[in-house]
């Protein structure tokens, strides 16, 4: 896979569409897991103060990870689409 040419605006489109794509399931999974650790924050605060402030906690930290894993995955591979074939077998 060759490199973008990104002074091209044709081509910058099509890799912003590109990049777009990468690790989306993972930045979306980030994204329902910061949604529920809201929604329990506000059930604990309104319907169930017994619940442990750790069960929200946890959503909210999966929700971060899942969200920063999304970024470096995406930051990986635009380092490596930049690179190019190099280094790799032409199989």
């Amino acid at each position: 896979m060759t490199p973008p040419d990104l002074n091209d605006p044709v081509q910058l489109a099509a890799y912003r569409r590109e990049l777009r794509y990468v690790a989306r399931p993972l930045r979306l999974a980030g994204l329902a897991f910061a949604i529920l650790g809201v929604l329990l924050v506000v059930a604990r605060l309104i319907w169930w103060p017994v619940m442990p402030i750790a069960i929200p906690a946890a959503a909210l930290a999966l929700g971060a990870f899942n969200m920063i894993a999304g970024m470096a995955f995406r930051t990986l591979y635009h380092a490596r689409r930049m690179k190019g074939d190099q280094g790799k077998d032409a199989a």
